[in-house]
């Protein structure tokens, strides 16, 4: 697979409803440090991708920039769908995210997690919130504080939070963190049944957790 780089703009193909990402030149650093330069690539709608690299090489950090959640310095970054809003601090309604980093609200319950997270986000109309605990197996933890759950219970929180928003771009940081086999065929069920149409990127070194993706980015070659 080649990668495109350039330092002009590159233009995004007709995307009809789908949704698209565009990084052009991207570079982050922290103080002096660059953790990757030139950056170019477009996402699409439809479409699993994988940002791969060993421990450190930024995939992360990346994952991170798309998501909003860090600051770029330099390059630009599209975001394209008459769904997506121009205002980037609504951008986040649009982008659901798992990740280790993430913290949950541990003297809340799952389902006390699960509303309140869909004040912000709101999750998708087909299945309630008794259901998604039971699809993630965490039917029997329902009205427990999140505090006394395992870290792999958590980590299906996490996945049932991202997996479930009805949002068309879906992060994944190192899904299968803290996950037994059990959990991590879970994963790949979610994967299956919950990601129609949408926009899948994962950062993983993993190659279980991201088998499936139809491309993959090497992230070591933007040093």
């Amino acid at each position: 697979m080649s990668q495109k780089e350039s330092n002009s703009p590159i233009e995004f193909p007709l995307l009809g409803r789908g949704v698209g990402v565009r990084l052009n030149n991207v570079g982050k650093r922290f103080n002096r440090e660059w953790i990757f330069r030139h950056f170019t690539y477009q996402f699409h709608s439809g479409k699993t991708y994988a940002i791969t690299g060993s421990n450190g090489s930024g995939k992360s950090t990346l994952l991170q920039v798309i998501a909003g959640s860090l600051t770029h310095n330099e390059g630009t970054i599209e975001f394209k769908n008459e769904q997506l809003p121009t205002n980037n601090e609504q951008l986040y309604t649009h982008i659901s995210i798992a990740a280790p980093y993430l913290e949950l609200i541990e003297e809340m319950t799952a389902k006390e997690m699960l509303l309140f997270h869909a004040q912000f986000k709101p999750l998708i109309n087909s299945v309630s919130i008794d259901e998604i605990l039971q699809t993630v197996g965490l039917q029997n933890a329902t009205n427990k504080q999140i505090r006394y759950y395992s870290s792999g219970m958590k980590q299906r929180l996490k996945l049932a939070q991202a997996f479930f928003s009805n949002t068309p771009i879906l992060l994944l940081d190192e899904p299968t963190t803290n996950l037994d086999a059990d959990g991590i065929a879970l994963y790949h069920n979610l994967i299956k049944n919950y990601t129609a149409d949408k926009l899948v990127i994962v950062s993983s070194n993993d190659k279980q957790e991201y088998e499936f993706c139809e491309e993959v980015i090497g992230i070591g070659k933007y040093k």
